[in-house]
């Protein structure tokens, strides 16, 4: 089995991320936070990653949104670094690259991004485990959209006339999938993993620090 994890991360550029972050505390703070970011979702993977699984081979891969950068914090002995097609898109970008990832039958392909700091190996561990039995795991977000997203064959219309970075995204998301297993004689099978926070605003990356800080 080839467990495969995408992660979208953009070039930490100032004016270019967390740019609602950013209308609170400035450009320069909002590189920092989407640093922070990035090293906490790379410390879930690396600990993923080390984790052992009977007859699984397991691999991270860094899509980059504008370049491919070979010297950061994704060192290239444990991650394969991708760039994002040039579509304007989210949908479309996020298409592409299960299309491209989604190469073998044993193949297993989950994606997150890097705005979460509850994520968890666990996290990850159960989306894998859950595809073993069901066509596709969604992570909700309580903002809702979704923090992760699994398949283990293309359902290329989870990405199409969607609205993306928008509350609705992940009830339109279960809307479809119940609606296009309704069409089939085995209908499509999911399961929800838990509801995450991601972090959009200063507020959220407060919040989230304060959660973090009463355990």
């Amino acid at each position: 089995m080839n467990y495969i994890l995408i992660v979208f991360v953009k070039n930490p550029v100032p004016g270019k991320v967390k740019t609602r972050v950013a209308a609170t505390v400035g450009d320069e703070k909002a590189v920092e936070v989407y640093l922070e970011l990035l090293k906490h979702t790379k410390a879930v993977i690396t600990k993923w990653l080390a984790e052992p699984g009977e007859e699984v081979q397991k691999r991270a891969v860094i899509y980059y949104g504008d370049y491919i950068n070979p010297n950061d914090l994704w060192d290239d002995t444990n991650f394969l670094k991708k760039l994002q097609v040039s579509y304007p898109d989210l949908g479309m970008r996020m298409q592409a690259a299960f299309e491209v990832e989604l190469t073998s039958k044993s193949a297993r392909v989950v994606i997150i991004g890097s705005d979460c700091l509850a994520l968890r190996p666990e996290h990850l561990t159960a989306a894998f485990e859950a595809l073993n039995e069901n066509d596709a795991v969604i992570g909700p977000a309580d903002d809702g959209g979704y923090y992760l997203l699994g398949m283990k064959k293309l359902l290329g219309f989870l990405f199409e006339n969607k609205s993306w970075s928008q509350p609705s995204l992940m009830e339109e998301t279960l809307a479809d999938l119940n609606r296009q297993g309704e069409s089939k004689d085995v209908p499509y099978t999911y399961q929800l993993l838990q509801t995450l926070s991601d972090i959009d605003t200063w507020e959220d990356y407060l919040r989230e620090l304060k959660a973090m800080n009463s355990f």
